[in-house]
């Protein structure tokens, strides 16, 4: 019944969102790149690593890095503390008409490396991750079997110049041709993707007690296929 409930959500949830996304006062800066070979992530630590892991060399189409930041002005608690709140409970700022994070392995509450969560998403967009790394204020994620995408994400917070600094990064490249299709090629997946960490960052942003100043940066830098098959 709760997916049930997830499900029957979406249509005024993604109408709702789609409002804000044309009516957002907040400025979103966009700039893509050529990548180069140090943007791919690391490997994922053996400890962690399955048959159920999307690793980037499981992927469809080209690789792109993206990062999301957003500097945050009066924020009330600490980078760790950000995190800690976030890692404890992403629905707290993940936008649940787009995404709703279902913790399936591991306690609530908590994080600990291998940890797993289910992200129920409009569409064919469940999606599978687990818990490859975490700091005192920071966390990576590995897709896995069933993603739309095969790759990393990490969220981190810093303190810089008396402010808070809230970044998403991932490493992704499509999990298969019809995602490949579907983001890469009637783009989609990624506008829906785009939306939904812009709008985690401003919402991270109100929930410390702050605002977001200077907008969201959204960086991309795309590593083609003939590159991506010519690293070693």
């Amino acid at each position: 019944m709760h997916r049930v409930g997830i499900v029957l959500r979406w249509p005024l949830g993604l109408a709702r969102v789609s409002w804000r996304y044309l009516w957002r006062v907040t400025a979103i800066h966009r700039s893509e790149a050529d990548g180069a070979p140090a943007d791919r992530p690391g490997p994922v630590p053996q400890a962690v690593l399955d048959g159920d892991v999307q690793r980037v060399e499981d992927g469809v189409g080209p690789l792109l890095r993206r990062r999301y930041a957003v500097r945050v002005v009066g924020a009330t608690l600490s980078p760790a503390q950000v995190i800690g709140r976030f890692s404890g409970d992403p629905n707290c700022g993940a936008p649940s008409e787009v995404a709703v994070f279902e913790k399936v392995r591991g306690l609530d509450g908590e994080l600990r490396v291998g940890d797993e969560f289910l992200i129920r998403m409009p569409g064919p967009w469940d999606g599978p991750v687990r818990v490859i790394d975490t700091g005192p204020a920071s966390f990576r994620l590995a897709t896995l079997r069933g993603h739309l995408e095969a790759g990393q994400i990490e969220f981190r917070c810093r303190a810089e110049d008396g402010e808070l600094v809230f970044e998403i990064e991932s490493w992704a490249r499509s999990g298969d041709r019809l995602s490949n299709l579907l983001y890469t090629r009637l783009r989609l997946a990624k506008e829906i993707q785009l939306n939904l960490w812009v709008e985690t960052c401003l919402r991270l942003a109100r929930d410390v007690g702050g605002r977001a100043r200077g907008g969201v940066r959204v960086e991309t830098r795309r590593i083609p296929l003939p590159a991506l098959t010519s690293m070693p």
